[in-house]
């Protein structure tokens, strides 16, 4: 049988400075490759360190300069991603693709295998589709709004037609949407989980590199009691690495999730999705490829 070879690729910049669980999101994904590449940016803290001290052979560091013109939409993530996936070695068939903030649970290891030998051969299918679970303010609570995106394509295949899109959220091959297939397979995503004086700092980076504006000399706590517009309670459990991480959170915040914040458009539709199961006028970064829909027949 042939041997299916995956790459992880990531970027990253001041994850110490700006609290991003870099360690837990590099060590979710290591078991399912073979390497794993770092595009580290011109960090102003003990970034590189932080990785150094992870100890593993498959971790390569490529240093990186981060394109101060592109404050524009967050084209410098996605600039920084195409860095990270072009230095993807081409003996490598597929690439996982994990954000700094995001990592996978052991509990779907053995479903993302899977899924890789599966349609490894199907060369119409150009990548995986996860779904995803945010975070936010705490690990306690899940954002459940339509703001929050479902899915979003994370396994592709060592193809380099292939770019990241826009922000980094996604992928497009030649300017079109990849043909992917979903897999039952989650994304923890905790970039909304921080101390909120942090969270607060890591918005005013985020800002920066999407309209250019520079906040100097504000410090403040992020209030994420007033900045929700509907949450849940997690009921799931969390990645294993993520325990230590969870048990040292040194910071409460008071939320109310039975409150719903929004325009009455909004909620509508918020309650229509809730009672059907549909996200009416969702956009979708991605194609389902038609065999999968084969498959299920």
């Amino acid at each position: 049988m042939e041997t299916i070879k995956v790459c992880g690729f990531t970027f990253v910049k001041n994850a110490v400075k700006l609290d991003f669980p870099l360690v837990e999101a590099i060590m979710s994904a290591l078991p399912l490759c073979e390497k794993f590449i770092i595009v580290l940016g011109d960090c102003e803290d003990g970034t590189r360190e932080l990785i150094e001290n992870i100890k593993s052979d498959q971790i390569e560091i490529i240093n990186s300069v981060w394109d101060e013109s592109q404050k524009s939409g967050g084209r410098v993530y996605a600039l920084e991603t195409d860095k990270a996936f072009q230095a993807v070695g081409l003996e490598f068939d597929w690439c996982l693709y994990i954000q700094a903030d995001e990592m996978l649970h052991e509990k779907d290891y053995t479903e993302i295998r899977e899924a890789i030998r599966k349609w490894h051969e199907h060369r119409d299918v150009d990548g995986l589709l996860f779904n995803y679970c945010h975070f936010y303010g705490s690990y306690d609570y899940v954002g459940d709004s339509r703001k929050w995106y479902r899915n979003e394509i994370r396994l592709i295949r060592n193809d380099k037609s292939i770019h990241s899109y826009r922000d980094a959220q996604g992928f497009r091959k030649n300017g079109k949407k990849l043909s992917v297939i979903p897999v039952e397979a989650t994304v923890y995503h905790y970039g909304w989980v921080r101390q909120p004086s942090v969270m607060q700092q890591k918005c005013d980076v985020v800002k920066k590199y999407y309209s250019g504006e520079t906040i100097e000399n504000k410090v403040y706590e992020f209030d994420y009691a007033q900045s929700f517009d509907a949450l849940a309670r997690f009921k799931g459990t969390h990645p294993e690495i993520m325990n230590r991480r969870i048990e040292a959170k040194n910071w409460q915040i008071n939320i109310d999730p039975s409150k719903i914040r929004m325009k009455l458009k909004y909620k509508l539709l918020y309650y229509f999705e809730k009672y059907t199961g549909i996200r009416l006028f969702e956009y979708k970064n991605y194609l389902i490829n038609p065999k999968f829909s084969a498959t299920k027949a």
